[in-house]
This record gives structure tokens, sequence and C-alpha cells, in this order.
């Protein structure tokens, strides 16, 4: 009885799996239909290829988890679809030949989502393997700094190049480092939650044992400074301050953690001119309107125009952003969807953050607990930071909008990180599985 109940509830997971991601599908295309159709109006030649390639597309990887990972949570696929089709709908609404890339691009995240779930069969595997994480994660941070491949485009180094293709490392490398640094949590937790030296009435770790955390800040302050990138910087420090919060439940190293980054933040704000040129066009985006400013600008006009319910898909003027679809996709969505659109997207974004949290919740081991944690902030993390840059919460920086903005980099690591945390979902869910059954055995037997 017990494992027909497990069979139902397996298969009812991947039927609602299965219906809310054609779900999204449908309003992919639908939108699709309004942006051409606001050109000219007659349908487009290419609907039903385009039609057929997004069925298969999202059928491929819904097949992939009911393969070999039957039990996984069935909402994040969805979720990420629909953020993808968003992102798609933007993007080709700005420039159709982009948007031909990307959806290349979606199918390469989705070859690159499916390869993962089948490699990667049990999760505490790479827990073996956490110091060839580590080494391949500090390859990937500086690679973009060596000469003849690292490429700087549009001031930031960020890109390594071989002939005509052109990619970022650092996207690679987030995964990579949490896999590393969520496997010495596991080691050393208790250790850094207890302290051993005081100071004052608070008891601090052994120096030694915060080499984790000075390291993170090093990497952290290294790119800043040399690849000129604050949005990457930020992120990789939040999301190894945010690990080591879970791993001990310790807010000081947060608060640590905080004035660590905000140190090194003051000194790099002081000794270099990109660092002041961000803070300076955040403050007052106005007075440098005509210059570096304008970027800003441009989107507070777009979420002006966009109003409540938005210009309408196709009906807005989202072109005159620059780099509308990369770091101000954002922006675009707030024009022609308005408020309605932002929301909708920040819900999503929220729903997908809060499963990866349950997940980790759920995890009764504490490498994939602390591994889905990271995971999840990556994604929580690098929306904020990026949304925060566009409406002048937070100072802009050049980082991407997970699943919606341009960029194939970003786009294949946010595939793998989904597909690592519907790993970890099916494994704890056999976990349960397997105590409800001995549970019930051990019933039957008393």
């Amino acid at each position: 009885m017990v494992r027909v109940a497990a069979l139902s509830a397996t298969t009812h997971r991947r039927n609602v799996e299965l219906r809310l991601g054609l779900f999204a599908v449908v309003i992919t295309i639908f939108g699709y239909l309004l942006v051409q159709l606001a050109d000219k109006p007659n349908l487009p030649p290419d609907l039903w290829l385009f039609l057929a390639a997004m069925i298969a597309i999202y059928v491929c990887a819904h097949l992939a988890v009911r393969q070999v990972a039957p039990q996984a949570d069935p909402v994040l696929l969805p979720l990420a679809a629909l953020l993808n089709g968003i992102g798609f709908i933007t993007i080709a609404r700005l420039d159709r030949d982009l948007a031909r890339v990307q959806a290349g691009w979606t199918a390469a995240g989705v070859a690159a989502f499916v390869i993962t779930l089948v490699v990667v069969r049990r999760i505490r595997t790479l827990e073996r393997y956490r110091y060839t994480f580590l080494f391949l994660g500090i390859v990937a941070v500086i690679l973009p700094l060596l000469p003849g491949i690292g490429k700087t485009i549009n001031g930031a180094r960020l890109w390594v190049g071989f002939g005509p293709i052109n990619f970022q490392p650092g996207e690679a490398a987030k995964v990579l480092l949490v896999i590393f640094f969520a496997a010495y949590l596991v080691d050393k937790r208790e250790l850094l939650a207890s302290g051993t030296r005081r100071i004052g009435r608070m008891l601090i770790p052994d120096p030694k044992h915060m080499g984790p955390l000075l390291l993170a800040w090093g990497v952290s302050i290294l790119i800043m400074v040399r690849q000129k990138d604050l949005g990457s910087a930020l992120l990789f420090f939040a999301v190894f301050a945010s690990m080591l919060y879970v791993a001990t439940e310790r807010a000081a190293y947060l608060v640590l953690g905080f004035f660590l980054f905000l140190g090194g933040a003051t000194i790099a704000y002081q000794l270099f001119g990109h660092v002041q040129d961000r803070v300076s066009t955040w403050i007052d985006p106005w007075s440098v309107s005509q210059g570096k400013g304008f970027q800003v600008v441009q989107s507070m006009f777009a979420f002006g125009t966009g109003g409540f319910a938005g210009t309408g898909l196709g009906l807005g003027n989202p072109q005159q952003i620059p780099n509308a679809a990369t770091d101000f996709v954002f922006s675009a969505v707030g024009e022609e969807l308005g408020l309605l659109g932002t929301v909708a997207v920040l819900m999503t974004i929220l729903l997908f953050v809060g499963s990866g949290f349950r997940i980790a919740v759920q995890a009764d081991r504490p490498f994939p607990k602390l591994f889905a944690a990271g995971l999840t902030t990556i994604i929580g993390v690098q929306s904020f930071v990026i949304i925060g840059g566009v409406t002048r919460v937070i100072p802009l920086t050049g980082i991407t909008l997970p699943f919606i903005s341009y960029g194939g980099s970003s786009l294949v690591a946010n595939f793998v990180i989904l597909a690592l945390l519907l790993r970890i979902s099916d494994d704890n869910a056999r976990a349960g599985g397997r105590g409800r059954s001995e549970a019930a055995a051990a019933a039957v037997h008393s």
C-alpha cells in the first residue's frame, strides 16, 4: 500500500509539472504572437515552428525529470519556464536576431539541465570532490584576467574569448564555489557555531577556521577591483555569508560579513574611479543624464511610461534604453507590461526562491541542505542586485536577471542550478519515502 501511494504521488507531481509547464509555454507563445502582430497584422510565418520548438524543449526537460528525478518538486521547472518565456518575449520585442540566439541558448541550457540530472545521480557525490571544485572555481574567477583570452566588454572584464566564442566563466564559478563552501561548512560548522576564543561576551571561532570567509571576501574584492564588476562581487560574498549563517545560525557572521564587504567597498571607492562613477550615478543620475546616467534615466522613464498596466506588448519604446536586453530587461518589462507585469515577475522569482529554500529545509543531511540554500541564494541575491540597480534601490551593477536577461553563460548556469535543486528535491523525497516505508514495516511487525 505504501509503495502504491508513493507511485501515485509521484505520478501526480509529474502531471502537475507538465500542466503548469505547458501553461507557461502557452503564455510565451501568445506573448510572442502579440509582439509580432504589433509590427504587422499578419501571423508570423515561423509561428508553428516556434510553437513546436517551445513545446519540444519543455517536454524534453519534463521527460528528463520524469525519468531520472521523478519525485522532485513539481513547480520549479514551470516557474523557470515562465521566467524564460517572459525573457524571450521581451528580447524578441527588442531585437529579433538576439531572440533567435537566445532561443538557441535556451536549448543549450535545457541540454545542460538534462546532462546534469543524468550525471549527478546522488548529490552527496559532489561533496567528495570539494577541493577539485574549489580549484576549478578559482580558475574560473581569474580566467578573464589572463592576457590574450580575457576580454573587457561594457567596461567589465568578465569575458573569455576563444575565436568567435565568448563566455563568462564567472557564471560557472558561482556553482563550483558553492559546492566547496557547502562541503567545508559541513565539516567545520560546529567549530564555527560554538567558537573557541572569547572577546568580551562574544565567542569567536579560531582564526584558522575563518579562512573560507576571508577567501570569499578576497575573491569578491578581486572581482570588484580587477574585473570592475560590483554586482558579481556582491553576489559572491552575499551567498557565502548567508551560507555561513545557515550553517551556524549565528547572526554575528552576517554582521561581520556586512562590515567586511562595506570596508572593502569603501577602500575600492576611494581608489578606483569606476566605483565612484557607479555610486554618484546612483545618487543623482539626472545630473549626468546625457552621460553615465543615461541608462538609469531612461529606465526611470520606461517605468513611468508603463504605469499600472503597461503600454502593451510591442507598443512601447524600450529599445531606447541601452543594453535593454541584458542589464535593463526588467525596465523593458515595466514599460510594456507595467506594474502588473513587474509584480508578476517578482512573484515568480519569489516563488522560485521560496521553493528552493523549502527544498533546503526538507533536506535531512547537512550538505544538501547547505548546497540547496546556497544555490537558491544565488538566484535570489542576483535578482535583487539587478532589480535593485535598475530601480535605484542600490547602485547599478552589470549582472543578469536569472532566466530572463539575454546571455548564454548565465542561462546555462541557471538551468544547471535548477537541475541541482531538482536532484536535491528528489533525494529528499526518496529519503522521506524510505523513512515512511520503514515506519510502516515496523508498525506491521509490532
